[in-house]
């Protein structure tokens, strides 16, 4: 007999329950919803007021069984499922597929998981709260209605199985438009002065930089002639003291932009990590707008700090949520217990624990105490000209001795060091002046920590729809997230030494890109083709202002199904109106003719994407279409590189009385030789490898293809004996199947190889029914 039966959405955050409650307690998970919208007619009845049809997950068939047998063996059943609106959702869904009795029924919430959090939510259970219930139904439903009647649509009017969501779409406009705005921008120029100068006794050195940059070589040059004779002085120095305060602790969205800067981590990753941490009871619940921390964390943040530092660095601190619609009685992501410096989980985990960590304690430890100098030079022949030299000397580190935030790269802010003692009035020595040319910086992409920062200021989305929106666009191929090399372009070096002006070209690197959202061909498309007929839908405010309706909802002050209809009736109007009146979307551009059959060359989307093509479908011979390369775009290819993707395949001519070609592939740029495929390295140039270099390539692969084979048998059916990343293994029908360490796989007979494939196909066998 079970006396009290437990149901959360996660068997990881079971075992961790189950260690804090005693023996009357039976804990087990609905691994997730047990049911979702049907997909026949959206699974929605709009004539019975957005009404939904739900059907229960055929994957969750057993789950659904074992709970219903243990809920009705049960004395008294608790859902304790997440404390957000996804959570409510989840324990409503258990009560009404479960049949389970209100009276032997209780809800009950926390945002740790400890025995103290647990214990206290047993003595204060709730019923299940239909607002939020109602929330998370008008969201799903009405993405439901979004995204099913605007994919149709797009699958005539631009490309087959695209697909759009009222959310993600604002999202990829975003990226969109900064991308538009890199596009149209023009770097402009102007040259930075840095000088070295030194006391007359040549004890000290101090680097200072002209607080004006100059337009032109001319003017640097002009600019040298007039200072090289002359004896500089120190105007002032200006010593200001200064604090820096620490950041607040974190929220989903600052947490998923600091584990990004400092780690790399995707805003999906982070996620995992973090629900990983929540699950084994290290940290408070991890989809949170707030910055608020509870008294009891507070309290023990105070310990620690004094504990660990002395009292000099505590300062207790309570911060306010500045974010649209943040829900303040929820509390910061925090360590559940702060006297715990590490914990013992895989290295990400660690790594995202002892962010958490720093980040609380630092909240609340005292400002840092500086002192800010700055020293100037003025310049004799023109008044408004001046050398400046600035530093900081830490005076009290406080919370820097535990954390210190840090900065997205668009910032580009230096840090200062400390200067020497140089004095007011002290006479100075120009020992070299140097004037490099820098052009201004076009506007920076987005990483996926900036875009979510962006999406929050807005008011979209909220700390649960951050990760899955943007991995949803780019699974959709509107968005890429990629590296790319920059370019090299001239810049000039002007340099003033022993009274010499001299002049010298160097090159710069300048646009790389390190983990970058970029929109594709086809994610540009869609947005023009959503913004144009759906205004509404694609508004930054609109949608902001969907997201407080939800809210709205979610308080009790608004009912779901009027929010719903006021919404969609003239948003199907749009739909309608679109499919009659809307004209097909392929971002076509002709650029011009082709100089050899004086057809036009065009580019546009295709059913495989971006493409460029020379004739059109009336003529009489068949038009020749090329794909892009993933480095061009519809908006910017010139006539010259479009004819280029025509030079391909390439003969090279023929290795061992076979043909060598090159071309361009699915998975980038080859050689490909006697049914041979060998990819091109970074350095390799499809359109200028000779054929030396291509010949080297398939040598190359070869010797790789020698490396990995073992053996092949060819009775009946082929399998391969190979070595891979993690060792050998057996490949036949397309499945890999792993050789066991004890087993040598250049003994391995054809029988062998079978038994290893049977045993491995009856373990998959297991696994999936396990499931």
């Amino acid at each position: 007999m079970i006396k009290n039966l437990v149901i959360v959405e996660s068997p990881a955050k079971a075992k961790t329950i189950e260690k804090f409650l005693g023996k009357d307690y039976t804990v087990k998970s609905s691994y997730g919803h047990i049911r979702d919208l049907a997909k026949k007619d959206l699974g929605i009845d709009k004539e019975k007021g957005y009404k939904p049809k739900y059907l229960q997950s055929p994957d969750k068939k057993n789950v659904i069984k074992e709970l219903r047998e243990a809920s009705k063996e049960a004395d008294m059943v608790w859902l304790a499922s997440d404390e957000d609106r996804e959570g409510e959702a989840i324990a409503w869904h258990l009560f009404e597929v479960l049949k389970l009795d209100k009276e032997k029924t209780r809800r009950i919430v926390f945002h740790e998981i400890t025995p103290k959090a647990i214990k206290n939510a047993i003595e204060n259970p709730r019923e299940i709260d239909y607002n939020l219930v109602n929330a998370q139904q008008a969201r799903r439903i009405l993405d439901r209605l979004v995204g099913f009647e605007l994919s149709p649509l797009l699958w005539k009017k631009v490309k087959p199985s695209l697909s759009a969501g009222r959310v993600q779409s604002v999202a990829v406009r975003l990226l969109v438009e900064r991308e538009r705005e890199i596009i149209a921008f023009k770097p402009d120029y102007s040259y930075k002065v840095q000088a070295t100068f030194s006391d007359q006794q040549g004890k000290h050195k101090l680097n200072a930089e002209l607080n004006k940059r100059l337009p032109e070589e001319n003017d640097v040059k002009e600019f040298f002639e007039k200072i090289k004779e002359q004896q500089f002085k120190v105007l002032s120095v200006q010593k200001k003291p200064a604090q820096k305060s620490p950041a607040a602790p974190f929220t989903t969205s600052t947490l998923q932009q600091e584990a990004a800067r400092k780690f790399g981590f995707s805003v999906s990753q982070t996620m995992t990590l973090a629900q990983r941490l929540y699950e084994a009871g290290y940290i408070t619940y991890m989809r949170t707008d707030s910055v608020n921390l509870s008294n009891d964390a507070i309290a023990s943040a105070a310990e620690q700090i004094t504990q660990l530092y002395g009292d000099k660095y505590q300062k207790t601190r309570r911060y306010a949520t500045k974010s649209k619609g943040a829900q303040e009685a929820h509390e910061a992501i925090r360590p559940t217990y702060l006297q715990k410096q590490s914990v013992d989980a895989a290295s990400g985990e660690q790594k995202l624990y002892s962010l958490i960590w720093k980040r609380t304690i630092a909240s609340q430890m005292s400002n840092a105490q500086l002192e800010k100098t700055t020293i100037n030079i003025p310049v004799e022949h023109n008044n408004s000209y001046k050398f400046v030299a600035q530093g900081e000397v830490l005076l009290f580190d406080g919370f820097l001795k535990v954390y210190m935030e840090s900065r997205d790269e668009e910032e580009n802010q230096e840090d200062k060091g400390l200067l020497p003692p140089i004095k007011e009035q002290e006479s100075l020595d120009l020992l070299y002046s140097k004037a490099l040319q820098r052009y201004t910086s076009q506007p920076p992409r987005y990483t996926e920590a900036s875009l979510v920062k962006k999406l929050e200021e807005l008011g979209i989305g909220r700390p649960s729809t951050y990760a899955p929106t943007i991995s949803t666009v780019q699974k959709r191929n509107y968005v890429v997230k990629e590296d790319r090399t920059g370019k090299q372009r001239p810049i000039k070096e002007i340099e003033l030494k022993d009274r010499e002006i001299i002049s010298r070209q160097k090159e710069e690197t300048y646009g790389s890109e390190k983990s970058k959202l970029f929109p594709t061909d086809v994610g540009m498309v869609v947005n023009d083709y959503l913004t144009e007929y759906f205004k509404n839908v694609m508004d930054y405010s609109f949608t902001a202002d969907v997201e407080k309706e939800f809210d709205r909802i979610a308080e009790g002050n608004r009912k779901w199904s009027a929010m719903i209809d006021e919404f969609y009736q003239p948003f199907h109007q749009k739909v309608a109106y679109a499919e009659e009146n809307s004209e097909r979307k392929a971002g076509e551009r002709i650029l011009g003719e082709d100089p050899k059959s004086g057809k036009p060359v065009m580019v546009r989307i295709g059913k495989y994407g971006p493409m460029a093509q020379i004739g059109t479908v009336d003529d009489e011979e068949k038009p020749q279409f090329a794909s892009l390369r993933s480095e061009q775009h519809l908006e910017t290819i010139t006539l010259e590189e479009a004819l280029d993707l025509f030079k391909l395949p390439r003969n090279l001519g023929e290795y061992e009385g076979k043909t060598v070609t090159v071309s361009v592939g699915r998975f980038g740029p080859y050689v490909r030789h006697d049914g041979l495929f060998a990819s091109l390295k970074k350095e390799d140039d499809p359109y200028t490898i000779e054929f030396d270099r291509a010949v080297e390539l398939i040598k190359d692969k070869r010797e790789a293809d020698a490396k990995k084979h073992i053996k092949t048998f060819d009775e009946k059916e082929k399998i391969k004996v190979q070595n891979g990343k993690y060792g050998p293994y057996i490949t036949h029908k397309r499945k890999n199947y792993r050789i066991p360490k004890s087993v040598d796989p250049e003994k391995l007979t054809y029988e062998d190889c079978l038994e290893i494939i049977e045993k491995g196909k009856n373990k998959k066998t297991r696994k999936t029914k396990k499931k």
